[in-house]
């Protein structure tokens, strides 16, 4: 059986950090499942039944990637800077 052990530093702000994404993949990968596959549909379904311009149907997808990270806790500023 293959075996792997991550080790952190969390008392270095570099290992913290990299800790900190490892802990968050999962969260982000569901995020991106459900834009590539469920949110996709939806917004196309919206944007059908409501005329708007293309600035409007840009912001209904920043907001739905926003509302997803919200919803699984991800925050960029604790994964990059």
């Amino acid at each position: 059986m293959a075996e792997a052990i991550l080790k952190y530093d969390l008392n270095d702000s570099d290992d913290c950090m990299a800790h900190m994404r490892a802990v968050k993949s999962l969260d982000m990968a569901l995020v991106l499942w459900e834009l590539l596959n469920n949110s996709k549909r939806t917004l196309e379904r919206a944007m059908h039944e409501k005329e708007m311009n293309k600035y409007e149907a840009l912001d209904m997808v920043y907001e739905r990637i926003y509302e997803l990270m919200d919803e699984h806790n991800i925050k960029l500023d604790d994964l990059i800077v």
